[in-house]
Parts: C-alpha cells; structure tokens; sequence
C-alpha cells in the first residue's frame, strides 16, 4: 500500500513537470514570467554548490528553532496553567482569544519600531504564529484526560501535581505532538513572510532579493526550497507521533 502511494506521488510530480514544461514552452508565457523547470533546475544547481541556498536555508532554519522553542515554553506554560488553575485563566484566556485572530504579521511594522530589523522582530512574529495551534492542543490535551484514571489517583493518595506528572500528561503527549507539527508548519509561514520584509538573509529575503533581480527562476527555486524543506519538517514530525502513538502521524 505504501509502495503504491509512493508511485502515485511521482506520477503526480511528473505530470505536474511536464504541463509546467509544456506551459513554459507554449509561448502564451515569456521565459521571463515562466522559466521552464530545466531553468529552475540550473538556478537551484548553481545556489547549492555555491553555498547560497544552504547558507539561507540555515539563517531560516535557526530562527524558526530559536522561535518556535520559545513559543513551545510557553504554550506548555499557559497550556498547564490553563488546565489546573482555572480561576488564573480567566485573566489571560481574553487576551489570548483576542490575538489568536490577530495575523502575525500585520504586527511586523510595529515590531520594527520597537526592535528594529534585526532578529528580535522575527523571532517575535514566529513565536506570535506557533504559540496559538500549540496552545490550543495542549489544552485539549491536559483537559480531555480520563477522569477515572484521576480517581484512581485520588484513591492512591497522589497529590495534584503527581496526578498531573503520571497521568494527565502521559495522556496529552499525542495532543502536544499534533500542536507542535501544526505549530511547525505556522513557524515556517511566518519566518519567509518576516524575511521579505525586513531581512538581509534567509529564505525569504532570497525569493524577495531574486524578485527584485527579476530572476523568476531563481524565484520559484527558492519556493521549491521552502517546501521541500517544509516537508521533512513535517515527516520528522510524523515519525515521531507514530513512534509514540502507534498511530501515522496524519
């Protein structure tokens, strides 16, 4: 089954290269608006063995890292506090409900006042774009555990806190894995949009540099980058979830 899923990707990839080729070379598009995929091909070539793609693909990488561990600390945090103090969310939960809706980088204008273009404002709009997903999950995670397994706990004698360590996060950990795959996802969105607008490196500021160097194809090799970058991202993820559910991850 997997095998056969695994060719209906390819096929997929091959059909979507050639009506890509046969729209580059239908003449309706300049190879200027649409280099064909041989063209993007060369681009890509040149930036890998050049060092420019892997040197941008790393700034990103280390800022998402950097963000997205910041925004996990604290979803974990608001998440936990949400869970066993509920009287304390009433204070916060408002604020949080009000941000949730807030896109992140509609903020990066006001984040560069503050702090500048430098990494601050990026880490900033990544932990603003995670935080959300991670912190929903978490708190669906810690609230949803079985509450006759509490019981027991109750009978045994155990104190909230080592009811909350044995049973109610052992249980959660599917839910936190899900928001962290999400939160993953969101953390990469944020980091490019960030990146073309206020940055000197990264993935995001190359497809803005290339664009501005009308190199399209360099454009779409960078695209290309993100996603595929993207994906092993979120395949990483997956193991880990069917390592530690039984379940595939999706």
């Amino acid at each position: 089954m997997g095998l056969r899923r695994s060719w209906k990707t390819v096929l997929g990839i091959l059909i979507l290269l050639a009506l890509w080729q046969v729209a580059a070379g239908s003449g309706i598009w300049s190879a200027y608006v649409l280099p064909p995929p041989a063209k993007v091909a060369r681009a890509m070539g040149t930036m890998l063995r050049s060092g420019v793609l892997l040197r941008h693909i790393l700034v990103s990488g280390r800022r998402v890292l950097v963000g997205f561990s910041i925004a996990f600390a604290l979803a974990m945090a608001a998440g936990t506090i949400a869970s066993q103090v509920r009287a304390v969310e009433e204070y916060y939960g408002g604020f949080l409900e009000f941000m949730r809706h807030v896109p992140p980088i509609s903020l990066i204008a006001l984040l560069i006042l503050w702090f500048g273009i430098g990494e601050t404002s990026k880490i900033i709009i990544i932990v603003l774009a995670s935080f959300f997903p991670m912190y929903l999950n978490i708190r669906k995670g810690f609230v949803s555990g079985s509450q006759k397994l509490l019981e027991v706990g109750t009978v045994f004698g155990l104190t909230g806190w080592q009811k909350f360590c044995r049973i109610v996060l052992p249980s959660a950990v599917p839910d936190i894995l899900v928001g962290m795959r999400i939160g993953l996802g969101f953390s990469w969105r944020a980091i490019i949009g960030a990146e073309m607008i206020a940055a000197a490196s990264g993935l995001g500021y190359l497809i803005l540099d290339a664009q501005q160097m009308s190199r399209s194809d360099k454009v779409i090799a960078g695209i290309l980058t993100i996603g595929t970058v993207g994906i092993l991202c979120d395949r990483v993820f997956s193991l880990v979830i069917h390592k530690v559910t039984g379940t595939n991850g999706k």
